[in-house]
């Protein structure tokens, strides 16, 4: 089974103002989801913002990350599949 990268951006009203313990209860949720849709769904990292969040997530498809933000109640605003990666590093290649 191979997973691709997804971008996940949520709108969630001033989630940038969420306290810590806030933030480790939203991501209990989000692994709770994540453990019922296991393997077919990874969460790599997120970025907090104002009132979204940037997610990183490894997926078979975008179905099954619809279905983690039913189960867990955190939207899928946007889904952006990545096609390719590049760094700095990518300037002195080739």
């Amino acid at each position: 089974m191979t997973l691709q990268k997804f971008i996940i951006e949520r709108d969630i009203p001033a989630v940038g103002t969420f306290e810590r313990e806030q933030l480790r209860d939203a991501a209990a949720t989000s692994n709770a989801a994540l453990a019922q849709l296991a393997p077919d769904i990874q969460w790599v990292e997120s970025f907090v913002a104002g009132d979204k969040t940037f997610c990183v997530y490894l997926a078979t498809d975008e179905a099954v990350i619809r279905k983690h933000a039913e189960l867990s109640g955190f939207p899928a605003t946007t889904i952006t599949p990545v096609r390719k990666t590049i760094d700095p590093t990518t300037a002195r290649e080739g």
